[in-house]
């Protein structure tokens, strides 16, 4: 069992500090991952709140099928899922709002892409296909494995190669296009 399974199962059985270490332990990567879905990292951070509550009030139980940290951002992703889908009928943003979540999102993003070569990755993985950028994350910023983002994303591990290979074929033409060389392992 992994550290986050336990903290969780500690959670379940009565101390509040199981879910305090989750929240410290996922709740940065669980926010990229959520921005690369959907595009805002306000937004994202609502939808990594709103994981963690659902975790807090519907106890729902890891069936121990994959880690924890697949379990989680399965949870996570399903949720921005739910909220692109109900974005799409919703109305604009008030302006006051649309404002606040481009501050915000600009100096989280500000401190994370400090240098030219992260900016330019970032720009070109934004170019990319919500699928490959989601697949991309998973593996080579999060650091799951082929089986556990296969479990994120509701693949097959097969399925899984297939588009970490033709992601990292798109991202590698984007960056040549540019002008950048920079290698993708």
């Amino acid at each position: 069992m992994d550290s986050g399974a336990e903290s969780y199962q500690r959670y379940l059985s009565g101390d509040p500090e199981g879910m305090a270490e989750l929240v410290r332990e996922y709740r940065e990567g669980l926010i990229l991952y959520l921005n690369s879905i959907v595009g805002n990292l306000w937004t994202a951070e609502e939808l990594a709140e709103d994981t963690f509550v659902r975790l807090g009030t519907r106890k729902p139980r890891d069936r121990g099928r994959a880690g924890f940290k697949t379990w989680l951002y399965a949870i996570g992703r399903n949720l921005a899922i739910d909220w692109l889908r109900h974005a799409r009928r919703e109305a604009p943003l008030p302006l006051e709002d649309a404002e606040r979540i481009a501050a915000d999102g600009e100096s989280l993003e500000q401190s994370f892409l400090r240098r030219e070569r992260d900016r330019q990755l970032h720009r070109s993985m934004q170019a990319l296909k919500a699928e490959y950028r989601q697949i991309l994350w998973l593996v080579y910023f999060d650091g799951l494995t082929l089986k556990e983002a296969a479990a994120v994303m509701g693949k097959s591990v097969h399925g899984a190669e297939v588009l970490v290979s033709r992601a990292r074929k798109a991202l590698r033409t984007i960056l040549e296009k540019e002008g950048f060389d920079y290698e993708i392992e």
